[in-house]
């Protein structure tokens, strides 16, 4: 972050000078933890945490604190600042800053490829600009305005990505970011439990074309495209199958990394040559590259940023581990985002196929039924086995046709897959974020290592 004063903070926040040292903080913090020195610690409060618990912590390092509550005793040497609430303060921090600069600020949306898209975008942007982007997926009504504080004050573009659980949370963060452009990816059953019904999530993605002046969405998700009706700025549709205004054509998916041709509404085309594996990354990849030809970014600038970008941790990653080929899809799951992955898990297929899944969380109602509509597709493409993991998978595995494994966690399910697994096997590692399904590689990993375990 850039020089941020006491004062700055104060008229973001209205809030109260308690104690003053410090004039200035060199960036902002929300954990004692990994606080910096001369950084402002703010104090949040959760279901199952408390920052003000943390201030002496937070302080050893830290330069001050800001809080709802004033600390029991003078924290000698630091400076405080009292709000009514500091996740407000934290929101209220980033819209001051955003306020105080007038650089373009591109907003993604949509039930998957976020992550993908916005660093796709960033990969672009920042051949010839200074990016600030969310880091990992800090997209939530926390993560966003803690990523905008981190301004230097150089930066020529800002490129969020804004996830949502529940109606107005893209409103939310949009009132602190006031995005200039904005794109949506896709609309699919997720976090149900907050949305109750698939058209609340898509019409809280779309909540951003009340401030987005341009808009590019995916012309292959007809249910999405329908919900633009109405809005006014200017859009620029992108896809494979249907007609769109920026597609792509030609597509050819290697075992690692995939090819597409280009094709822009000025009537430009070039060969992109991407390092991510699976056809629903060269729609992550569209979906960048109308944003930028929007922002009026070159088709060569286009073309180089997409295809420098090496992807995402975790998301599927493809990884060669004592002759089999392991996919590793593991930050996250939806019915959506589990179809695509099962399609790259047939699609490079070796030998035998494996399918190690973890639950799919906070689908609401509809949870056995999403489950038990995945194991139907398991059987569909003929996958070879199944190491269910956690209720919801263990219960919908009862309707599956060849060899299953149930177990209650990602730490068993490694385990057998160690006992099981043997040259040949094209293994894909998928599950909720909450499941940890990551660990099923450590096991794994540590099987081989040790010369245990592992079936040859």
């Amino acid at each position: 972050m850039g020089h941020l004063t006491v004062q700055d903070i104060l008229k973001a926040t209205g809030g109260k000078l308690l104690q003053q040292e410090h004039a200035d903080f060199s960036g902002l913090s929300i954990d004692s933890r990994t606080i910096g020195e001369g950084e402002l610690f703010v104090a949040l409060r959760g279901d199952r945490f408390d920052g003000h618990a943390f201030l002496d912590q937070a302080l050893a390092k830290g330069a001050g604190a800001l809080v709802d509550t004033p600390p029991a005793e003078a924290m000698a040497g630091r400076t405080i600042i009292q709000t009514g609430n500091t996740l407000t303060a934290l929101q209220d921090i980033a819209r001051f800053l955003r306020a105080r600069r007038s650089i373009p600020v591109i907003a993604v949306t949509g039930t998957n490829g976020k992550t993908t898209t916005k660093e796709l975008i960033a990969s672009i942007f920042g051949l010839r600009h200074k990016v600030l982007k969310t880091t990992g997926n800090l997209n939530n009504h926390i993560g966003v305005p803690l990523c905008m504080t981190r301004m230097a004050g150089d930066e020529d573009v800002m490129v969020l990505e804004l996830g949502s659980n529940a109606p107005g949370d893209i409103r939310l963060l949009c009132e602190i970011a006031r995005p200039d452009h904005a794109v949506t990816t896709n609309v699919g059953p997720a976090h149900l439990e907050g949305f109750g019904e698939l058209s609340a999530v898509r019409d809280t993605d779309l909540e951003v074309l009340a401030y987005a002046k341009t808009f590019a969405v995916n012309a292959d998700d007809a249910f999405l495209v329908e919900g633009t009706r109405g809005y006014t700025g200017s859009m620029l549709t992108y896809g494979i199958d249907k007609k769109a205004d920026l597609s792509g054509r030609d597509i050819t998916l290697h075992e690692r990394g995939s090819g597409f041709r280009l094709c822009c509404p000025d009537g430009q085309e070039t060969a992109v040559e991407l390092k991510l594996s699976g056809r629903f990354n060269i729609t992550n990849a569209l979906a960048a590259a109308s944003v930028a030809f929007a922002c009026g970014i070159s088709i060569d600038d286009i073309k180089k940023g997409l295809e420098m970008f090496t992807g995402v941790p975790l998301r599927l990653e493809l990884k060669e581990r004592a002759g089999m080929l392991l996919i590793v899809d593991a930050y996250n799951a939806n019915p959506a985002s589990m179809e695509e992955a099962l399609r790259e898990l047939s699609r490079l297929k070796r030998s035998r196929t494996i399918a190690v899944l973890g639950d799919m969380l906070e689908l609401g109602p509809r949870a056995e039924e999403l489950h038990q509509d995945l194991v139907k597709r398991l059987n569909a493409l003929n996958i070879g086995l199944l190491i269910a993991v956690g209720p919801l998978m263990q219960k919908a595995s009862a309707g599956f046709e060849g060899d299953c494994y149930t177990v209650e966690d990602s730490l068993q399910a490694g385990a057998i897959l160690s006992d099981l697994c043997r040259e040949g096997d094209t293994i894909l590692l998928k599950g909720s974020r909450g499941m940890k399904m990551e660990l099923v590689l450590s096991e794994v990993e540590a099987s081989i290592a040790a010369g245990s375990g592992y079936a040859v």
